[in-house]
């Protein structure tokens, strides 16, 4: 095994800095537009991460630019921590967040877009504050990696490893928008801004305020759930065309982000091939069905304001909710537009089952993926075709290619470990004095990146309940679900430290 290139990691450790203050800079501007009084706060924490992001380059600029997998692994994790770290600072020097687990909770929530949330009064806080909250999400999404990735060619530096190990999915997707990694990357973060931009200007139109629009479309886009408004989307609800504005990108979210260049492009025949997203289609679309007849046949809508059925009636009503919160759910995006688990006991289990779903591979969602329920749905069809005819042979195909042995395996794997990282973290939970409830869904939540769980810490509640170890779990927990579990538990290995 070849050795760490220790200082290409912290070289590029020190452009990451760069990024996120660069992106605190933003942030000042908005205060100082806004005119919140905290330019100087966060114009300060910028010039903090962005001079240690200098020292760092300078420090470490003689380097061998090759990267090798392990530095890729060390990398992304490192740099995810680094950010996070680094992102607590706006929220110390403004005041908004005061003690260290909150600061660690919220901030590790907006980088890994769980969208979980200490925050007991979000429309106090300074519109910069809520604007940054926006950004850790934003730049999370399709991953800060990713953007270095982009101009680590430039530099000299190779960015397969990193690319690999930081982007979502099983690696059986064979298209490729490019060839070269680096040219992918600005690719996708091209259509990322894109969608950004274009939701903008829609929710603006619908009615939003250009501010509550732009933060609600940073979140959006990047599979989040941080919302400017207490009630999250629910503020909205006597506004439907804001909501459905809203499920159609969070939709396109969850969405493969290579599918949506081939849309662009004018291949739409790939998309209409792709059997990952006709099931993704498929899942959301039974889904929504079943709770749409639930919400309208058993809940009354008039007994609550939350649902606002006078609009378009309590059809509309129930079927706008139903859509809104399937979609929400299955993206790991995390908005609500009311208190899903108080509609009926069979939605709160069809919603915690929904929370171990996710969106497709290659989006900005959280979770298992769909393509990953896919080959074990298939491997195990193929299981009982086996039990009958022991000598036959039977592939396992993903759009008309066979799916290799190694990479079943590797799904198999994943799948396993999830649900044992699952079990573990609701085990940690309930030891530190949650109900049931609220340990399974914190740790289905925070494993899988959701953002609303179930109990006390529901949709209308927050993480804030929770003891201060519990916080630093669940963060641990949102890191390890962001970047797919192999990527940071591998870093515990002895294997992985020895140099050969």
């Amino acid at each position: 095994m070849s050795k760490l290139n220790r200082k290409l990691i912290f070289y590029i450790i020190g452009i990451l800095l760069l990024f996120n203050g660069g992106a605190m800079l933003i942030s000042s501007l908005v205060s100082l537009i806004v005119n919140d009084g905290f330019v100087k706060e966060i114009t300060l924490s910028a010039f903090i991460v962005i001079f240690l992001g200098f020292v760092i380059i300078s420090l470490t600029k003689n380097n061998k630019k090759k990267l090798n997998k392990r530095d890729g692994y060390l990398i992304v994790t490192i740099g995810w921590l680094t950010m996070v770290f680094s992102g607590m600072l706006p929220y110390y020097f403004t005041d908004s967040i005061t003690s260290f687990s909150n600061l660690f909770f919220e901030t590790m929530s907006g980088y890994t877009t769980t969208g979980s949330t200490i925050l007991n009064d979000i429309e106090v806080l300074p519109k910069s504050i809520i604007f940054w909250r926006s950004m850790t999400h934003w730049l999370g999404g399709m991953g800060i990696i990713v953007l270095a990735i982009a101009i680590l060619p430039l530099l000299g530096i190779g960015g397969m490893q990193l690319y690999s190990a930081e982007a979502p999915g099983t690696g059986i997707n064979g298209d490729k928008i490019h060839p070269r990694i680096s040219d992918t990357a600005k690719r996708l973060w091209g259509i990322y801004v894109g969608l950004t931009v274009v939701e903008t200007v829609l929710l603006k139109l619908a009615g939003m305020s250009f501010f509550d629009a732009i933060n609600s479309s940073m979140s959006n886009i990047a599979s989040g759930g941080f919302s400017s408004k207490n009630a999250s989307i629910g503020y909205w609800n006597d506004v439907p065309l804001i909501q459905y504005i809203i499920i159609l990108f969070m939709f396109l979210a969850g969405t493969n982000f290579i599918l949506i260049y081939f849309g662009l492009t004018g291949r739409i025949k790939k998309i209409i091939q792709d059997t990952e997203f006709k099931w993704y289609l498929s899942f959301i679309s039974v889904f929504v069905i079943i709770v749409t007849a639930v919400l309208f046949l058993s809940v009354d809508l008039n007994e609550t304001d939350v649902f606002h059925p006078q609009v378009y009636g309590k059809f509309e009503s129930s079927f706008r909710h139903a859509l809104f919160q399937v979609v929400a759910i299955v993206t790991t995006t995390g908005f609500v537009t009311g208190d899903f688990i108080s509609w009926t006991p069979f939605l709160t289990m069809l919603f915690f089952g929904i929370m171990f779903m996710g969106g497709s591979s290659g989006s900005t969602s959280g979770g298992v993926k769909v393509l990953r329920h896919l080959i074990l749905i298939k491997n195990g069809m193929l299981e009982f075709k086996k039990s009958l005819h022991p000598n036959a042979i039977f592939p396992l195909r993903h759009n008309n290619s066979v799916v290799e042995k190694p990479i079943i395996i590797h799904v198999l794997a994943f799948f396993i470990l999830y649900l044992i990282l699952f079990i573990i973290g609701a085990g940690v939970l309930s030891l530190l004095g949650l109900d049931f409830e609220s340990a399974i869904g914190g740790a289905a939540s925070s494993i899988g990146n959701v953002g609303p769980a179930l109990g006390t810490l529901g949709p209308i509640s927050n993480f804030d309940s929770l003891p201060v170890f519990g916080k630093y779990w669940c963060a641990f927990l949102m890191l390890i679900g962001r970047l797919e579990l192999f990527t940071v538990l591998i870093l515990f290995t002895p294997y992985f430290w020895r140099d050969q």
